[in-house]
């Protein structure tokens, strides 16, 4: 009787890293990682060759199986341990679900009811349940609406095997995401990624989300703030110029209130209900306005003065105009500047558009 343990460590020390941008391609396919023919622990199966081996080993893993018998009377006696040892290292480097789920796998050679047989086991660091529970989409598009859709629904995390997997910052993923929607995410969280195995095109990505605030506050939060942007939608709802939709959702958030330019972990609920808040806080809130009532804002990331600072670029009528709000309302006024205007500014130019220049005519105004 021959014994062998095989563990992810050979796995890991072989494995290289990739580099791509998530936004390429795009599928419409979401399903729990399932196999739909799962045997049972301790099934009795037959083999004929090493690729059949890796076929079981792949849908015992998929399947959180534990423990296979497996007939190998069809395959020479001699080369059986060789292609049972080869294929739980193919495995072991080139599964994505065993590379995140396997700890060690044993087998044993032997006689089963006089028929020659290898008993596979294996040992597993998430059970059955957290294997099951992994999403297998086709894209990083469809990655990335599921991830999403957990940062709405306050999740402490997701896994999900992606098929046309690219290489990701899933930090920057969610915080670009939470800035666009300030109405749905309350917090930022801090986030953990894990991506297994290191290369390759079909990957399990682990991502943990560490929130300061408990899921109740956070769920809180967000029925609080979303009657205000409901309210801000209502609130120019009966006007069709979009200069003047543009100056009166400032007006909404503006006018009414005096701020405190502060920074907080939770933007858009501060801001909406403490007044609290700073240029990025403005900046996002405002845009998430405009986008719910069809005007186009988009939030701009740089420096004012040296210091970090954040403002909108609107389009109105098709004439680009940077906002800053909080500039703005040290004026009392509703301003929309050039990029001549914008002084002790720094941004970059070439991600955003000229402002204060028609689209059609891309002039720049004689001195």
């Amino acid at each position: 009787m021959k014994r062998c343990m095989i563990g992810v460590a050979l796995a890991l020390c072989l494995l290289l890293t990739g580099c791509s941008s998530w936004m390429d391609g795009h599928y419409a396919s979401v399903e729990p990682y399932m196999e739909q023919n799962q045997k049972p622990d301790g099934e009795f199966t037959s083999v004929s060759s090493r690729g059949e081996i890796l076929d079981e080993l792949t849908d015992m893993i998929g399947s959180a199986v534990e423990s296979r018998t497996i007939s190998v009377e069809n395959i020479d006696p001699s080369t059986v341990e060789h292609n049972v040892r080869i294929a739980i290292q193919s495995v072991l480097l080139s599964d994505p679900i065993a590379v995140y789920a396997v700890e060690d796998i044993d087998y044993e050679i032997g006689v089963t009811g006089g028929v020659p047989a290898v008993v596979v086991t294996i040992q597993y660091n998430h059970n059955r349940s957290e294997i099951h529970r992994i999403r297998q989409v086709q894209g990083m598009r469809i990655a990335a609406a599921l991830i999403s859709a957990a940062l709405n629904e306050l999740e402490q995390g997701i896994v999900l095997k992606i098929n046309g997997y690219r290489e990701t910052d899933f930090a920057q993923l969610v915080e670009d995401y939470a800035l666009q929607q300030p109405d749905e995410v309350m917090e930022i969280p801090q986030v953990t990624a894990n991506v297994y195995p290191a290369s390759g095109t079909v990957r399990v990505v682990e991502l943990k989300f560490t929130y300061q605030n408990s899921r109740e506050v956070l769920r809180e939060m967000q029925e609080y703030v979303e009657p205000r942007f409901k309210a801000a939608a209502l609130y120019v709802s009966g006007e069709e110029e979009q200069s003047v939709k543009f100056a009166m959702l400032y007006a909404f958030l503006m006018e009414t209130t005096q701020y405190t330019v502060e920074t907080s972990i939770t933007p858009s609920y501060s801001l909406l209900r403490h007044s609290v808040g700073d240029s990025k806080a403005l900046a996002t809130v405002y845009a998430a306005m405009c986008r719910r009532t069809g005007l186009d804002c988009q939030v701009v990331t740089g420096t004012k003065a040296g210091d970090p600072w954040c403002w909108n670029i609107i389009c109105e009528d098709g004439a680009y105009y940077h906002v800053d709000l909080l500039r703005s309302s040290a004026a009392g006024t509703y301003q929309k500047l050039a990029d001549w205007d914008m002084d002790g500014y720094v941004w970059d130019y070439a991600a955003y558009p000229q402002c204060g220049i028609p689209e059609e005519t891309n002039e720049t105004p004689e001195e």
